[in-house]
């Protein structure tokens, strides 16, 4: 339509969104659907942070607004956390509280790229990462990396992909789409770049921290090379390790005047973040973590089966992530092979779409991470249903021509 801006026509729908919602439609339909798109735990949100948005909304603590930025007291729980967890300090003036971590991320970028920026993205990424560097008027720049490296960016990739017009790198480990996860010498590595580039500063997305495996220990950029700390944004929520991506929680802490920035957008498009989330997050950072470990230990199990089961599919390569919940299996193996429907499959998104009519089972494919053919395997479900869903895989794969 002639009165859309411009901009709308450079970005696509979330992929992740898509195969969710085509899932679910599948299902009011009737059909037997496995879905395995949604990156969002199936475990409920701990009785303890149910409780504490109850109490509040009997104090009458929701129902008025709160500061744009957040809660005095959830700033207080995240500086406490950032410190406790990450060994980074901030002041109440350098944190910031979001309607989920993808505001936070949006936020910065609408407050720091002029057109001609570019930022740096490493491949396979979180699918909205190019398109709200688009929407804030700047360019990706996407750094591919490889299965055979665990998909990680090599420093050498890095620095052949700065260039003066470069502001940012987005650095996102553990990774959503890959759950590959740098170890203390891989980030480091990437640091000693970044320490030669002065004009480049770091958004991490640090939404996966708690979710690794195999005693992998998680460091954040500025934690580890605290000369970048005043170049980073640290980016966080509750949404995964807690179990709360319906309650709308992110949070960041950085700069002072980044952090501004971020809060008179927010002032001009959402306003405050709802408050009744806002404290229930209180008592999700300064409650009881004993349930992530538990939690951890069942997501361990169901990594180790999607991994060995997918690794017996014909066609199908599966690598062992460090964190995150998610796995990323090529499917190259399988291209230029004949479905049931007679169809020659010659992308991943025909494999994804065969997939789905043949046996119902819900992935996302690989290309709008910046990776193909691959496919996104969510394996935050019920292990039955994960089994199955494995099963089903293996079947279509040998049922292949």
């Amino acid at each position: 339509m002639a009165f859309l801006a411009d901009q709308i026509m450079r970005i696509k729908p979330s992929a992740t969104m898509a195969v969710t919602d085509k899932a679910r439609a599948l299902k009011l339909a009737g059909r037997d659907v496995i879905g395995l798109g949604a990156g969002e735990p199936d475990f409920d949100t701990p009785d303890n942070i149910k409780e504490a948005a109850i109490k509040a909304i009997r104090d009458g603590k929701s129902s008025k607004y709160t500061a744009v930025d957040g809660l005095a007291e959830l700033k207080a729980a995240v500086a406490s956390k950032f410190k406790r967890e990450n060994q980074l300090d901030y002041k109440a003036s350098q944190i910031i509280i979001g309607t989920g971590g993808k505001q936070v991320l949006y936020n910065a970028l609408m407050a720091t790229l002029n057109p001609g920026d570019e930022v740096i993205i490493p491949a396979p990424y979180w699918v909205s990462y190019p398109d709200m560097v688009l929407l804030a008027g700047g360019t990706p720049v996407e750094v591919v990396t490889a299965m055979a490296a665990g998909y990680k960016m090599k420093p050498e990739q890095l620095e052949k992909a700065i260039t003066p017009k470069t502001k940012w790198i987005i650095f996102n480990s553990p990774s959503n789409p890959t759950g590959a996860a740098y170890t203390k010498n891989e980030l480091k590595a990437v640091t000693d770049v970044l320490m030669r580039h002065p004009q480049v500063h770091v958004m991490s997305d640090d939404m996966y921290e708690h979710l690794v495996y195999d005693d992998f220990k998680f460091f954040s950029p500025a934690q580890l090379e605290p000369r970048l700390y005043e170049r980073t944004l640290t980016v966080n929520g509750c949404s995964k390790a807690y179990c709360m991506t319906g309650w709308r929680i992110g949070y960041a802490g950085g700069p002072e005047p980044l952090i501004k920035a971020m809060a008179i957008i927010q002032s001009q498009s959402t306003s405050n973040p709802t408050a009744v989330s806002q404290w229930a997050a209180v008592e999700a950072l300064t409650g009881p973590q004993d349930f992530i470990a538990k939690h951890n230990k069942i997501f361990k199990e169901r990594r180790d089966l999607c991994v060995s089961m997918l690794n017996q599919a014909r066609g199908i390569q599966c690598p062992k992530p460090e964190g995150a919940f998610y796995v990323y299996p090529s499917c190259a193996g399988t291209m230029g092979k004949t479905a049931p429907t007679g169809k020659t499959l010659k992308t991943d998104e025909d494999f994804v779409t065969e997939l789905l009519e043949a046996e119902g089972v819900a992935v996302v494919q690989g290309t709008p991470f910046g990776v193909g053919p691959a496919f996104r395997i969510s394996y935050a479900t019920a292990t039955t249903a994960l089994e199955e869903a494995c099963t089903r895989i293996q079947r279509f794969c040998g049922n292949l021509q």
